[in-house]
């Protein structure tokens, strides 16, 4: 085993990583200048932005030919409640697991023989989920404000009919849930606020389409002849059909099943799931101590020989705390295991992954059982202190020439300049980061700006 630190001034000596010896390394790889060619895909205008701003853009294109068309009240009401639906229905399917899996799936199958370039497109999968929820979650929203104002600004709907005050009531209910939604989707309050985020997302979510329902009904009878064909002859009624079934899938998926924790340290639990069939490298499970409560995705690990499979846990705020310190003997599952961004890797012939601290779990499926060849630069503290001398020697079993940084003893690294030295030396044809929002936003944007494929989580839910 081999592993390497880079020295951050001439007089650097070599230090123990975790009891082992460690050696300095006696040349450093400068990051190459800044390509003009590739200044672009470097930038923080990312796919995940475009796909929005490309999902806002249609929609305000159709909006304008459809003023463009003067439409009758009664047209300009259809219109924009179906066009709600259909942006609704795209930004809840698009994220689900089933879809997401297929996404994955169709763009990993690319034969290794296809160029880099092209591999490194379609690597990019992982962000066009979140860039279609997006755009289209707010665009349902502005549809659906639109249809509202259309019903205060026009007395005479649902006058005949006399459920004009229902349907309004419902109307306002609907897009003032919209708008709070979207309101705590924001990045800010995701980061900030995350429990405020995901209760108002799933439980916000769950009040719009519970109150569809109704709408649908009152539109129907606003149009007059029999309620039953108008529903069924609607769009907007297979559309929240499908969107009701959509969701319900997860949670038809609900079991609670037993769990066997151990603790390294008082950093990290490892959780296995001794009864559960295992999932495919790559994948990720979201679990929870209570159904209605907090709901957490953890990367999911298959051990040669043992059964079910292993998360490795580590302490990451209150949820994970709780967790460490008060080991569960039972958790709730979800819906199926979810491909997760490390699955790129299988579209390049060799990859490095570079994690900070706790980064290194989501990375652990693909450093012990991806069949990618990988070379791992990881900067924690001790790790063996950390994270236990059982699952830091599993780690170097399989990645003898690991890269790892003691930021106890040598502070913190430029983490662009350790990738790249580990892409030359290993011949390796992207590079995937797992760590903090900005330690992996700029180590992304830095490689790319370079030509070399990077990639890492874009924090999108």
């Amino acid at each position: 085993m081999s592993i390497d630190l880079l020295p951050r001034r001439a007089d650097h000596h070599p230090s123990t990583t975790g009891g082992r010896a460690s050696r300095p390394v006696t040349h450093v790889v400068d990051l190459p200048p800044v390509s003009a060619e590739h200044r672009l895909a470097g930038s923080r205008f990312t796919p995940f932005h475009r796909l929005i701003v490309t999902g806002l853009v249609v929609n305000v294109v159709t909006a304008i030919v459809l003023a463009l068309s003067a439409p009758t009240a009664a047209q300009l009401l259809a219109a924009t409640i179906t066009a709600a639906s259909v942006n609704m229905c795209m930004a809840v399917l698009i994220r689900h697991q089933y879809v997401v899996n297929a996404l994955f799936a169709l763009a990993t199958r690319a034969p290794l023989s296809w160029p880099p370039r092209v591999r490194a497109a379609l690597a990019k999968v992982y962000q066009v989920g979140g860039g279609v929820h997006v755009g289209c979650a707010i665009s349902a929203t502005a549809w659906f404000s639109a249809f509202t104002l259309v019903l205060l600004t026009h007395p005479e709907i649902g006058s005949a009919a006399g459920v004009r005050d229902m349907l309004v009531g419902v109307a306002v209910a609907i897009a003032a849930d919209l708008i709070l939604v979207a309101l705590c989707a924001r990045p800010s309050m995701r980061e900030q606020h995350h429990h405020v985020f995901e209760f108002t997302h799933r439980y916000g979510g769950w009040l719009a389409l519970t109150l569809f329902v109704p709408l649908t009904f009152l539109v129907a009878i606003d149009n007059g002849g029999n309620v039953l064909d108008a529903v069924l002859g609607s769009p907007n009624t297979w559309i929240l059909a499908t969107l009701i079934v959509g969701a319900a899938i997860p949670w038809l998926q609900l079991r609670r099943v037993p769990v066997e924790v151990t603790r390294p340290s008082d950093h990290v639990a490892l959780v296995r799931f001794p009864t559960e069939p295992r999932p495919r490298t790559g994948s990720a499970s979201r679990v929870s101590r209570t159904p209605l409560g907090e709901w957490h995705a953890f990367a999911n690990m298959v051990d040669p020989g043992e059964p079910g499979f292993r998360m490795a846990i580590s302490k990451a705020g209150e949820w994970t705390s709780e967790l460490i310190a008060d080991p569960p003997e039972h958790l709730w599952l979800r819906g199926v295991p979810t491909t997760g961004v490390g699955t790129c890797a299988r579209l390049f012939t060799k990859v490095v992954w570079v994690t900070t601290g706790s980064g290194i779990a989501p990375c652990l499926p693909h450093l012990l059982n991806d069949p990618t060849p990988t070379k791992l630069v990881w900067v924690t503290r001790h790790p063996e202190r950390t994270y236990g001398a059982e699952l830091v020697g599993q780690i170097l079993s399989t990645q003898p020439d690991a890269t790892l940084w003691n930021s106890d003893e040598l502070g913190k690294p430029d983490l662009a300049e350790l990738a790249y030295q580990a892409y030359v030396e290993s011949g390796a044809e992207a590079v995937i980061c797992i760590s903090n929002k900005a330690a992996t936003t700029d180590l992304v944007r830095r490689l790319q700006q370079r030509g070399i494929p990077a990639f890492g989580p874009i924090w999108d839910s």
